[in-house]
């Protein structure tokens, strides 16, 4: 067992530095660790991980922290595809640390999207490991307790959420790598524009949080609350950034300043907007050179007249039509004593695929 796991040690680090060599692998090869299986960063440790040397650095001092940013990365990526799982581009990863491949360095609106959820996942992950008492040197929020309105009859009190750790940790992992990305356009870099994202990744948190409150008194009557602040589910948080999304603007080449997003020219940026580069591709065909996939082999919806519909998920190609056999239990009964008796069902349904 031991030399087996030896083995796949050595055969992640020397995956990692072939890969490395490309300069786009290693842009943003933290987001590799939301690909892989849980427990190998730790077995290859800080040094043969594909991060930054600021990042390896941090990740030595903080060894911890580790899988809280696996996590993170894990659940960035999974909320990315389950927004995306109707669309043309549905957030395909591969294993490589490019992990996104060409949309980390296209400008587009889902460039946009990957770092502002990527940037997300690490702040939600780090903070609930801290409010779960996993590190020493973060927990609750405690700042507010003992605060409040006696008059109303309530106080902060409870574990509210340490985003404040989270925030300042994500700023600190991602932001130091982002800085070595100097792809210029115009006035500006592919960094500038990802750093904004990822800061709209983080404000996304800040934004989603809520009031919880629990009532004290005789009989339930609620004379006394206890309410603290806590993070939303990152399935919200998820939401959110698809609606910022949905309404990011395209950067202007004029000034860093400026946007271009229908007649509202010379509109400052708003802090909380996606920005971008570059029109999206349309995604309908595969082109391996870029990463894109394509919709071909899809299934959609023959129904529909959103983005799953077949019209619109095949770009006009057109759709296969499979029968397809569906067997499960049903009609489960309890029989005394003890044992559930069900019957064998079999349904036929049809199955739609774009050509």
């Amino acid at each position: 067992m031991e030399r087996r796991s030896r083995a796949v040690r050595h055969l992640c680090t020397l995956t990692l530095l072939l890969v490395c060599v490309c300069p786009l692998c290693c842009r943003a090869s933290w987001m590799w660790l939301g690909v892989t299986s849980a427990g190998v960063p730790e077995k290859l440790g800080c040094s043969n991980l594909p991060l930054s040397h600021k990042q390896r650095d941090l990740c030595r001092k903080k060894p911890y922290l580790l899988p809280g940013i696996q996590d993170g990365a894990q659940l960035a990526i999974a909320e990315c595809q389950s927004q995306f799982r109707y669309e043309r581009w549905n957030c395909s990863t591969s294993q490589d640390t490019t992990v996104f491949g060409y949309e980390l360095t296209s400008g587009t609106k889902e460039t946009a999207f990957i770092y502002a959820v990527m940037a997300a996942g690490l702040v939600h992950a780090v903070t609930r490991s801290c409010s779960q008492g996993n590190m020493t040197e973060c927990g609750c929020d405690g700042r507010l307790q003992g605060s409040g309105s006696a008059a109303e009859g309530w106080h902060w009190g409870g574990c509210s959420d340490h985003i404040q750790y989270g925030t300042w940790f994500s700023r600190k992992f991602i932001d130091n790598a982002a800085k070595n990305m100097s792809t210029t356009r115009g006035g500006y870099t592919l960094s500038t524009m990802n750093q904004h994202n990822t800061e709209v990744g983080r404000q996304a948190i800040h934004r989603t949080m809520s009031t919880h409150c629990r009532c004290h008194g005789v009989s339930g009557s609620c004379a006394v609350k206890t309410c603290w602040r806590t993070m939303a589910a990152f399935e919200h948080v998820g939401a959110y950034l698809k609606d910022r999304y949905e309404h990011s603007v395209q950067v202007s080449d004029r000034s860093r300043r400026k946007i271009r997003k229908k007649d509202q020219r010379g509109l400052p940026v708003d802090k909380q907007q996606l920005i971008f580069f570059n029109k999206s591709p349309n995604y309908c065909l595969e082109d391996q050179r870029r990463g894109i996939a394509g919709t071909r082999g899809r299934r959609c919806n023959r129904t529909s007249t959103g983005p799953d519909g077949c019209n619109l998920l095949c770009c006009g190609r057109g759709y296969n039509t499979h029968v397809v056999r569906n067997v499960q239990r049903c009609e489960c009964k309890f029989v005394w004593c003890c044992y559930v008796r069900c019957r064998r069902c079999e349904s036929m349904n049809d199955m739609h695929t774009c050509k």
